[in-house]
């Protein structure tokens, strides 16, 4: 017999897949035996780590919800393997060795180790052509770039998932923006997702006009309680357009997307994919960038965008290592984003909140989505994900103004590189239902780290 310290009861449960009360008891004065009453026991080792008993049954907890999600984790690990065995043969072809990482500076001009980078993406891709540069300062700029570059005034373009990102509404002109597409006399038109989230195909023929030049289609959720759009459903929304006219570009928001599927829109017949640097592709170490690729007639106007017609080049300035490195890094970080992902899903929906997506279902970029039903949740969550980043974790994240977004939003993410929010990050706009967007991760066990600091402060406030 163990005696016991204390009995916590179904009200007053850490965790609620242990819906039944549970004891715990001392065993050794390194260690507490709790024993979930109907279930098996389990032994918790106690070390530096845990300053109360408290603490370490929050910790037992999260790792019987990872122990659940390891037939998750393998499958996700296989994936990775499948995407990082692509990934070393583009590696292979192109013969990267130390010289490619001599950059230039300047006009950037002659950059062996820059053009090849660019093969390589295309190669990844399966297109013609890529444009890869530190010069695009985010994934939004990249879009921009295309959109600018490939409509005239009296074009439109129109999108098939809905809204698109926040960042972009000044650059349509859906928010007063002095030099947006609208200034420029260039139409746009948004057909709104099905309730289940899927794009509605049955609608796409009568929503195209002649004056329809370019299709959108965006992968991520965005700040949008929604399913992303998966590879799968791109190809059979991309197969109806180009059925209908097959003239017009297919173009899709990348961002967040790369390397979570075996394959990417343009295997699919995208003509035009955009992305970030500081997001998926860069492995947590490009310090800034994004990319452009598809076919080489859009890719090179998109390039007369981002510098000038005739000019050549995009100095690297002693980043092509990173930009190589990154990109090798990159399915990796990725494959643990997302098994953090299950984790917080199903440690989140554990505790009563609704998420998006499920820690089993399908997905397609790394964001998570939670729905925390207050702004004091709202606020406890980003203060978890702020205390366990390693920069500015004495920082009390609260919601402001950024540029390009319309409302307040709060950010939680401690990173090395502005932005970046394939590290560690936590947010969304502070308004109700109060719903957080997470992402990044080099390690699901960051999140393990995370979830356990929610848990504690959650559960001292639950706790009478």
């Amino acid at each position: 017999m163990y005696h016991p310290l204390f009995i916590l009861s179904q009200t007053t449960s850490f965790f609620p897949c242990c819906h039944k009360k549970w004891v715990i008891s001392r065993r050794h004065p390194c260690s507490f035996r709790v024993v979930f009453l109907g279930k098996r026991t389990r032994t918790i080792s106690r070390d530096p780590t845990f300053c109360s008993l408290k603490e370490a049954v929050v910790h037992s907890s999260i790792e019987k919800a990872a122990e659940y999600l390891y037939p998750i984790f393998y499958h996700r690990d296989q994936i990775t393997k499948r995407n990082l065995a692509r990934l070393l043969e583009a590696f292979r072809q192109h013969r990267v060795s130390p010289h490619l990482f001599w950059s230039a500076n300047g006009y950037g001009h002659g950059d062996l180790g820059r053009e090849t980078l660019d093969q390589i993406y295309a190669s990844l891709f399966g297109c013609e052509s890529a444009l890869v540069r530190l010069q695009f300062f985010s994934g939004t700029h990249a879009i921009a770039c295309c959109l600018y570059g490939i409509l005239r005034p009296g074009d439109e373009w129109v999108s098939l998932t809905g809204t698109p990102y926040d960042t972009l509404e000044q650059v349509i002109g859906l928010r007063d923006s002095p030099g947006s597409l609208k200034d420029f006399h260039i139409g746009f038109r948004q057909l709104d997702l099905k309730p289940n989230g899927e794009i509605d195909l049955d609608s796409v023929s009568r929503f195209i006009r002649k004056e329809t030049k370019l299709v959108f289609f965006q992968r991520s959720c965005g700040y949008t309680w929604r399913k992303s759009t998966g590879i799968r459903q791109l190809a059979e929304a991309i197969a109806c357009v180009k059925q209908i006219r097959p003239d017009i570009v297919c173009f899709v928001d990348n961002c967040y997307g790369e390397w979570v599927e075996e394959m990417e829109p343009t295997h699919v017949g995208a003509d035009l994919i955009a992305g970030s640097l500081i997001k998926n592709c860069g492995g947590t170490i490009v310090p800034s960038g994004g990319y452009v690729a598809g076919r080489l007639d859009l890719v090179e106007l998109a390039k007369t965008r981002l510098s000038a017609p005739g000019i050549e080049g995009g100095a690297t300035l002693d980043h092509l290592r990173s930009l190589y490195q990154g990109l090798f890094l990159s399915p990796q970080f990725v494959g643990e984003a997302l098994k953090g992902a299950c984790l917080i899903a199903h440690v989140m929906e554990s505790l009563g909140f609704p998420v998006q997506p499920l820690a089993h279902e399908y997905r397609t970029d790394i964001i998570q989505s939670v729905e925390l039903k207050s702004p004091e949740h709202v606020s406890m969550f980003c203060e978890s994900v702020q205390r366990m980043s390693p920069v500015n974790s004495y920082v009390q994240p609260i919601a402001g103004y950024t540029p390009g977004y319309g409302e307040q939003v709060i950010f939680a993410n401690g990173t090395f590189i502005d932005g970046s929010t394939s590290e560690l990050s936590a947010d969304g706009p502070l308004k109700s239902p109060y719903r957080i967007f997470t992402q990044g991760g080099t390690s699901w066990t960051h999140w393990q780290l995370v979830l356990e600091d929610f848990l504690s402060r959650y559960n001292k406030e639950s706790v009478p």
